[in-house]
């Protein structure tokens, strides 16, 4: 078996979550089996193991798991990107665009500095909204986007388009 169909393998799918006619890749099975979880940080931290990485910012919720152990595989700090109201300090805000409405994310003032460079980290693409935001937090704080890695990307949903100039790495596709 290769390694992309034993991480499949690990991820339950679950129709009809949350809501009818959406197919919802559940990652939990994966965290809980130790040579899953393991095989996956590896896939995604690997490329970056000497790509001269300061930081990893991950997007709430499932991107503080996979971001925070990437980070540490590689050597770097961790920052979280979380939804508005989470975070304790000062904040920066960017909204993005769902099917109907929009949403936002912050990230504290002081947690990227100018000039580094950064890892963004989730476990999933999909429509691209939270990773464009990210991105342009980063950015705003004066930090480079070096590439955004993510567990799964739903090819189908086009977000790979939104990030235009980013390098995006993807471990499973469906």
């Amino acid at each position: 078996m290769t390694e992309t169909n034993y991480l499949k393998s690990k991820i339950r799918q679950v129709p009809d979550f949350p809501k009818a006619g959406i197919l919802f890749y559940d990652v939990t099975t994966l965290l809980q089996d130790r040579d899953g979880f393991r095989k996956a940080i590896d896939s995604l931290a690997t490329p970056y193991v000497q790509a001269n990485i300061d930081l990893v910012v991950g997007i709430e919720s499932r991107g503080f798991i996979f971001g925070s152990a990437v980070a540490d595989r590689i050597g770097t700090g961790f920052a979280p990107v979380r939804k508005p109201g989470k975070l304790p300090s000062k904040t920066m805000r960017a909204t993005y665009d769902l099917e109907y409405g929009t949403d936002a994310l912050e990230i504290h003032n002081d947690a990227v500095r100018k000039g580094q460079r950064v890892l963004i980290v989730d476990d999933l693409l999909a429509t691209g909204g939270t990773a464009k935001a990210t991105s342009e937090l980063v950015r705003r704080l004066g930090g480079e986007v070096c590439a955004l890695a993510v567990l799964i990307e739903l090819v189908g949903l086009g977000g790979r388009d939104k990030l235009s100039g980013d390098a995006i790495h993807s471990v499973l596709q469906y």
